[in-house]
C-alpha cells in the first residue's frame, strides 16, 4: 500500500470540502448525510455517540446488502438477495440510507425540534439523490431493492435493546473508596442498560471485556492517579502543567467518535480510490466494530463500576494510598461525563476504527492529516482554516484519541490502554467474522 498523505476538513454544513465533493461516491455522501443528521437530530458531536453509532451500523448495513443483491462480492450481513433485473445502485443506496436513517431517528428519546429537522436534512438529501437517477424502471427497481434491504435490518434490530433509559437517577452509587458515584454537576447516570444491546459482531457484550482497574493501593494506580491530576486540571480553578500543544489534543478529540473517525474514512477511502462496493463494505466494518465497541464498553463500565479521577482526586485522602494527595475542589478542564471510568469507550472506538482501517487498507501506516468540530471557535472543520492535525498511521491517532481522555482529566490512563486494546479485538473480529470478500 502507498504511503499517501491525505488531507479531510469539512466546509461549512458538514458536507465533503468542496475539493473532494466532486470525486465522492454515493456511498460516502451517504455517510456524511448521516453525520449531518445525527448533528441535526442533536446526538452529535456530544450528546449520544450510542445511538448514533448503531444508527450508522444499521444504514451502513442496509447499504452494503442492497449493492450486493445488485453485484455480490462480499457475504451479506442481513438481506440476502439476489436481483436479476436491472437495477439502479444509486437508487438502492439512497433508499437504503433514506429508510434506516428515518426509522433510527423516529426512534431518538431527543427533543421534537431535534428529530424534525434531522428528517427535514435526510429527506432533502434524499430528493437530491433520487433526482440525479434518471426516471424509468432501473430507479424503481432501486428504490424498492434499497427498501428491502432496509426493512431487514431495522426488523432484525427492532428488539436490540437500544430503547434502554439513558438519564437514570436512581442509580445505586458506591460510598466505599474506588467505586462509581455521580460526577460533579450530575444527578444522574448515563445509559446504565446499554452494555445489554445486542451486539452487531461480537457473540456477547463481555466477550473481550477488559482487565480490572488497578487496586487504590498499588504504585500504578498511584502514577495514573499523578497524571491525571497534573496534566488534567481545567488552568482556571485547577493549575495544570498541560501545554498548549496538550490542550489542543485534548480538544481536538472531544468530539463523536463515530463522526470523527467516519469523517476521517472518508478522506482516506477517496485517496485510495475504493469504489462503492469497496466502499460499502469498509464503512459497513468500520461502524458495526464501533457500535459493537460501545455496547461492549458499556458493558465493562457497569460491571466494574470504577470511579472517575474528579471523584478520586476529591476523595483522595480515603482511599487508603498515602501517595495520593486530596484536592477537594480540583476540577477537570472537560465536565466528566456520567458514566464510570473502566474502561474508555472514546478509547475503545479509536482502538476499533484504527484496526478496521488497518485491516481493509492492507496497511497501518498511511499517513493522513485531519480537523476537528471541537476545537475553539475559527479552527474547526467548519471554519475557512480549520486547524490540522496530521498522523503516521491509524494506530498514532488512536493512541493520541484515548491520550486526549487524560489530558482534558476524565480517565485514568490504565482506562485508555485498556480501552484501545479491547476496541482492537473487537475491530479485528469484525473484520475477520462479517462482510468477507467472495473470491
Amino acid at each position: 500500500m502507498p504511503r499517501i498523505t491525505f488531507t479531510l476538513c469539512l466546509a461549512a454544513g458538514l458536507g465533503l470540502a468542496a475539493s473532494q465533493a466532486a470525486r465522492a461516491d454515493v456511498v460516502t455522501n451517504w455517510n456524511a448525510a448521516a453525520g449531518r443528521a445525527a448533528v441535526a437530530a442533536c446526538i452529535s458531536p456530544a450528546l449520544d455517540p450510542l445511538h448514533e453509532s448503531r444508527m450508522y451500523a444499521m444504514m451502513h448495513i442496509a447499504i452494503h446488502d442492497a449493492l450486493n443483491a445488485i453485484d455480490r462480492r462480499s457475504r451479506p450481513y442481513a438481506f440476502d438477495a439476489h436481483v436479476t433485473t436491472l437495477t439502479s445502485a444509486d437508487a438502492a443506496v439512497a433508499a437504503a440510507a433514506r429508510d434506516v436513517l428515518v426509522s433510527a431517528i423516529s426512534q431518538l428519546p431527543f427533543p421534537a425540534e431535534c428529530l424534525t429537522a434531522a428528517l427535514t436534512s435526510v429527506a432533502t438529501d434524499y430528493a437530491a439523490a433520487l433526482a440525479a437517477v434518471p426516471n424509468g424502471p432501473s430507479k424503481t427497481a432501486g428504490i424498492a431493492l434499497g427498501q428491502a434491504a432496509a426493512a431487514e435490518i431495522v426488523s432484525r434490530r427492532s428488539a436490540d435493546g437500544s430503547d434502554t433509559p439513558l438519564v437514570v437517577t436512581d442509580f445505586e452509587q458506591g460510598t466505599e473508596p474506588g467505586e462509581y458515584r455521580f460526577t460533579p454537576g450530575s444527578d444522574f447516570v448515563f445509559a446504565p442498560g446499554w452494555g445489554r444491546v445486542t451486539p452487531f459482531a461480537l457473540r456477547r457484550s463481555s466477550q473481550y471485556r477488559p482487565n480490572a482497574p488497578y487496586r487504590l493501593s498499588s504504585k500504578r494506580y498511584e502514577e495514573d492517579f499523578n497524571e491525571v491530576k497534573a496534566l488534567g486540571g481545567d488552568g482556571v480553578t485547577t493549575p495544570t502543567v498541560r501545554t498548549s500543544q496538550q490542550t489542543e489534543i485534548g480538544l481536538f478529540w472531544l468530539e463523536s467518535s463515530p463522526l470523527a473517525w467516519n469523517r476521517l474514512a472518508r478522506a482516506v477511502s477517496e485517496g485510495q480510490g475504493l469504489d462503492v462496493w469497496e466502499n460499502a463494505r469498509l464503512f459497513g466494518l468500520l461502524n458495526i466494530a464501533m457500535a459493537d465497541g460501545y455496547i461492549g464498553s458499556w458493558e465493562a463500565k457497569f460491571h466494574y463500576r470504577f470511579w472517575r479521577p474528579v471523584t478520586a482526586i476529591r476523595t483522595a485522602d480515603a482511599d487508603g494510598n498515602p501517595d495520593t494527595e486530596a484536592d477537594p475542589t480540583w476540577t477537570p478542564l472537560q465536565p466528566t461525563y456520567p458514566m464510570p471510568d473502566h474502561d474508555s469507550a472514546h478509547s475503545v472506538e479509536g482502538g476499533a476504527a484504527a484496526e478496521v482501517l488497518k485491516r481493509v487498507f492492507g496497511s497501518d501506516d498511511i499517513p493522513f492529516s485531519a480537523c476537528s468540530l471541537s476545537l475553539p471557535a475559527g479552527s474547526t472543520c467548519a471554519d475557512a482554516i480549520p486547524v490540522l492535525r496530521s498522523f503516521t498511521s491509524f494506530s498514532a491517532a488512536a493512541e493520541e484519541n484515548g491520550l486526549s481522555r487524560i489530558l482534558v482529566g476524565i480517565h485514568f490512563r490504565n482506562a485508555t490502554e485498556e480501552g484501545i486494546q479491547h476496541g482492537r479485538k473487537i475491530g479485528r473480529r469484525a473484520v475477520s467474522m462479517l462482510l468477507n470478500r467472495i473470491q
